[in-house]
C-alpha cells in the first residue's frame, strides 16, 4: 500500500512541478508529495525476509532512501529559495555510502551454504552457452535486496561460441540492443505451469554497460524506475504458477516478444518468450528467480537449483542443451 501511495505521491510532485512555471505556487506544495514518495518509499523497502534473518542490512536502505529524499527535496528547493549547494551533497554523500553498507551486508545463507533453505529443483530457462552474474551462490540477497521476491535470483549472459560480448568501458556511452548475443535468445518455461502475469509492452532501451550510462542508471533511471514499482523495475515480465506455492518470473523480456498470454497452461520447454533489454537492466539478460507469490511487492525469494546446471556462481560459464530439457517434460516450441 505504500509504495501505491508513494507512486501518486510522484505523480503530484511532477504535476506541481510543471505548475509552479504557470502559477505562483508555494515550493513547499512542490516539496511536501516529493517529500512523502520517497519517505513512503523507503517504508515500502523495509521488505520481508527469510524467516529468522534480520533487517540489519534494510534498515541501511530505508535510510538511504531518506537521505535520497533530502537530496531531491534540496534540489527542488534551490529552484525557488536561495540553499547553500553544499547542503545537497551532505545526503547525497550519505545516500551513496548507505546503499553500499546496505549492499554488502550478509543478511542470508548463499545457496548451497548451510543453513540455507532446501531448493526447488526446475528446468534451465535458456538453451545455450551463458555466463551467470549477480548470483545466490555468491551472495544472498543476490541483488541487495529482498524487495520483489529477489534474494534468490540470478542474471545471466549470452556467451555463444564464436561471439564476444560487448565488453565495459568508457566508450561507446551505449549500444544498441543487437550488439549482445543474448538480445532476442528463447526464454523457456522451467516447469508445467500456468501463466499468471504476462507483459511486454515496455520498450527495449539502449545498453547502460559504461561508465557514464551506469552512473546515470544508479542515480537517476533506477531510483525513479523504484518509485514506478516492481513493473518499471523488472520491465516486461513473465510469472508462472509452478504450483505448491511456488513462481518463477522471468525479467526485462523483449517488447513484443511473448508466446502466451496469462491462463495459457505451458509445458516445461515451451517457448515464452524472448530476452531484451527492457526494465532496470545494463544490457540485454535473463533475470530469473523463485518466489512464494505472484505479487512482486509482497513475494519473498525461494531459492532454485536448475537441473543439470546446479546454481552457477558468478562469472561462471554454463551450457545447457536440448537434452537437459528433455529430462523436465517434452520440450515445446511455442
Amino acid at each position: 500500500m505504500s509504495m501505491v501511495v508513494a507512486r501518486w505521491g510522484l505523480v503530484v510532485f511532477f504535476a506541481q512541478l510543471v505548475a509552479k512555471f504557470f502559477f505562483d505556487l508555494s515550493w513547499l506544495w512542490t516539496l511536501i508529495p516529493l517529500g512523502l514518495a520517497m519517505a513512503l518509499t523507503a517504508v515500502g523497502n523495509w521488505a520481508p525476509t527469510a524467516p529468522g534473518v534480520p533487517r540489519r542490512g534494510n534498515v541501511f536502505k530505508a535510510l538511504s532512501y531518506c537521505c535520497w529524499a533530502a537530496f531531491f527535496a534540496l534540489f527542488a528547493a534551490g529552484f525557488y529559495v536561495d540553499v547553500p549547494y553544499w547542503w545537497g551533497w551532505v545526503p547525497l554523500g550519505l545516500a551513496i555510502a548507505l546503499g553500499a553498507v546496505a549492499s554488502q551486508q550478509p543478511t542470508a545463507p548463499a545457496a548451497g551454504e548451510p543453513g540455507a533453505p532446501q531448493p526447488v529443483e526446475v528446468a534451465p530457462p535458456v538453451t545455450g552457452r551463458w555466463s551467470a552474474l549477480n548470483s545466490p551462490a555468491d551472495k544472498v540477497p543476490s541483488h541487495g535486496t529482498h524487495g520483489c521476491g529477489q534474494a534468490y535470483a540470478i542474471d545471466i549472459v549470452a556467451e555463444p561460441e564464436g561471439q564476444t560480448r560487448p565488453g565495459f568501458g568508457w566508450w561507446p556511452i551505449a549500444r544498441r540492443n543487437r550488439d549482445f548475443p543474448a538480445f532476442g535468445a528463447p526464454l523457456l518455461a522451467v516447469a508445467d505451469a500456468t501463466v499468471v502475469r504476462a507483459v511486454d509492452s515496455q520498450r527495449d532501451h539502449l545498453s547502460r554497460n559504461s561508465f557514464p550510462a551506469l552512473l546515470y542508471l544508479f542515480l537517476v533511471e533506477a531510483l525513479f524506475r523504484q518509485m514506478g514499482g516492481p513493473g518499471r523495475v523488472f520491465g516486461n515480465r513473465v510469472i508462472l504458477d509452478l504450483g505448491d506455492g511456488t513462481y518463477a518470473a522471468y525479467a526485462h523480456v523483449q517488447r513484443g516478444s511473448l508466446a502466451v498470454r496469462e491462463g495459457d497452461r505451458v509445458r516445461a520447454g515451451q517457448l515464452l518468450g524472448r530476452c531484451g533489454n527492457s526494465g532496470n537492466s545494463t544490457e540485454p539478460h535473463v533475470h530469473f528467480q523463485l518466489m512464494d507469490s505472484p505479487d512482486l511487492d509482497v513475494a519473498r525469494g525461494v531459492p532454485f537449483s536448475w537441473r543439470g546446471a546446479g546454481v552457477p556462481v558468478g562469472g561462471e560459464v554454463f551450457t545447457v542443451g536440448e537434452a537437459t530439457l528433455a529430462l523436465s517434460g517434452k520440450p515445446l516450441t511455442g
